[in-house]
């Protein structure tokens, strides 16, 4: 394990999905094996992709139909070519409609789980974690990724890809009331951006015996090419498997 602390008995425990593109179906594999473990994070923050895919946990998807969701979706799901003057390529319209119909029109303040969106603010450039609003609209604002996607605004404010800011979003979890956090690392690099970077405390965080981090070796797979989805969730379900060994299956794998 990351720590010498029983997840298990946590009364708040927390879930940190990391922002990097395509690699974020690895994020289904770590779920799956929570799941199988009877581990069940009360509430979820999520950057980019992160942010997709916890948003999907905090409906209530079912991991094994999340990773059919996800092995058979395409950019069509998440963005169209946009033809009027932008700061992206692509608007979020599509990926609006495709969360909607996983969420329906439910705000986050309506879902069973706990779940938090980080972004970016384009004017302060602080980091900012979506708790209240719609779930599109939120993950939506995350995953805008700078000369890629429209910046989504909310609330008066222009956010973009919350990875600039907290890529690996441990302290968003934490500051939601998280007593232990496991965070899902999928791109280190992504971690400390220029000309944002992501706090010192971050850091800090990891290195805490609140903290159970699980790595998958993602070496070799592209962040912006779905060449094998499948081999992306089986690389999370490994890194899971290892960090939390100490943990016995309770639930057959359906």
């Amino acid at each position: 394990m990351g720590s010498s602390v029983d997840i298990t008995a946590v009364p708040h425990l927390g879930l940190a999905l990391g922002g990097g593109g395509v690699l974020g179906a690895a994020h289904v594999g770590v779920l799956q094996v929570l799941h199988e473990r009877d581990i069940h994070p009360t509430m979820v923050a999520g950057t980019s992709a992160g942010a997709v895919i916890g948003a999907a946990y905090a409906v209530g998807i079912d991991p094994y139909s999340l990773e059919e969701m996800v092995v058979n979706a395409d950019w069509g799901d998440f963005g169209r070519f946009s033809f009027t003057p932008g700061l992206g390529l692509l608007d979020s319209v599509a990926l609006r409609d495709t969360i909607a119909r996983v969420a329906g029109q439910r705000t986050i303040e309506d879902l069973p789980v706990r779940f938090g969106a980080v972004a970016t603010d384009v004017g302060s450039r602080d980091s900012v974690v979506l708790t209240q609003g719609s779930v599109a609209d939120a993950v939506a604002a995350s995953i805008s990724v700078p000369g890629l996607f429209r910046p989504v605004k909310i609330d008066g404010r222009t956010l973009m890809d919350g990875g600039l800011t907290q890529n690996l979003p441990l302290e968003a979890v934490f500051d939601m009331g998280a007593d232990h956090v496991l965070g899902v690392r999928l791109a280190q690099e992504w971690d400390s951006l220029e000309p944002f970077r992501t706090s010192a405390e971050v850091h800090a965080l990891e290195l805490g015996v609140n903290v159970t981090m699980i790595s998958p070796r993602l070496h070799g797979h592209s962040q912006w090419h779905a060449d094998d989805l499948p081999a992306l969730v089986q690389r999370g379900r490994d890194a899971a498997e290892e960090a939390l060994s100490d943990y016995p299956v309770v639930t057959a794998r359906s």
